[in-house]
């Protein structure tokens, strides 16, 4: 009798498990320290010095990493003798610097978001960034989330954020919804809001019958 083989359980699509960090240069160790370590109180957790690593004319480096919770990291890169290219008064950080003549949403549109528990998490914050150098320049309430920001001492905007309500399902449904609508439309010709919003209106009229067969809950939700 032969044995029979049973077949592999198929893996998760969706196998990771979130940030282990995001990096970025910095031109300026100290204030960098200081901003994440000593105003936000995020603990150094971990440095790399590589000292002749990869190519000949690769500069010697630091690479040193702040605990921003949850097992989540953020990290950055000093390079030794290495200088920033560009006019250093232009619009832009550390990374990269733009046009004297681009908007501060495109400038800003580049930054981390962190998230805290409460307005009381969010307050202390503030309260912190103010007493600082690096004092909050705006706070925002959106849709779902308020927030404060402020920019590093790299010119790296910096998002500090609280939960107001929970995202519903109707919103995760219109958030598929208008992103394929932006891609049908991003790949034609000419793309604009009023494009998006006329083919995000025929996605509607296509799939709301096999929404409310595959998402009751949608329909009980409406409905409530």
């Amino acid at each position: 009798m032969s044995e029979t083989t049973e077949p592999a359980a198929p893996k998760a699509v969706h196998r990771v498990r979130g940030v282990d960090h995001a990096a970025f240069p910095t031109f300026d160790p100290v204030g960098t320290v200081r901003f994440y370590r000593d105003v936000l109180k995020f603990p150094v957790v971990h440095s790399i010095c590589a000292a002749g690593w990869g190519p000949e004319k690769h500069p010697d480096f630091i690479h040193f990493f702040f605990d921003i919770g949850n097992g989540d990291r953020l990290a950055f890169f000093y390079y030794f003798g290495w200088q920033p290219a560009g006019d250093q008064s232009a619009p832009g950080d550390a990374w990269a610097r733009l046009p004297h003549e681009t908007p501060e949403f495109f400038k800003n549109s580049r930054h981390i978001a962190l998230n805290v528990s409460d307005e009381e998490d969010l307050l202390e914050y503030r309260s912190r960034l103010d007493e600082s150098e690096w004092p909050v320049e705006m706070q925002v309430m959106h849709e779902t989330i308020e927030s404060i920001y402020t920019h590093d001492p790299n010119g790296y905007m910096l998002e500090i954020t609280r939960q107001l309500r929970p995202v519903t399902l109707q919103e995760d449904l219109d958030a598929a919804l208008t992103i394929e609508a932006l891609c049908d439309v991003a790949a034609g010709e000419d793309p604009s809001m009023d494009k998006l919003l006329t083919r995000k209106a025929e996605l509607i009229v296509e799939k709301a019958g096999d929404w409310e067969n595959e998402n009751p809950a949608w329909r009980e939700s409406v409905e409530v």
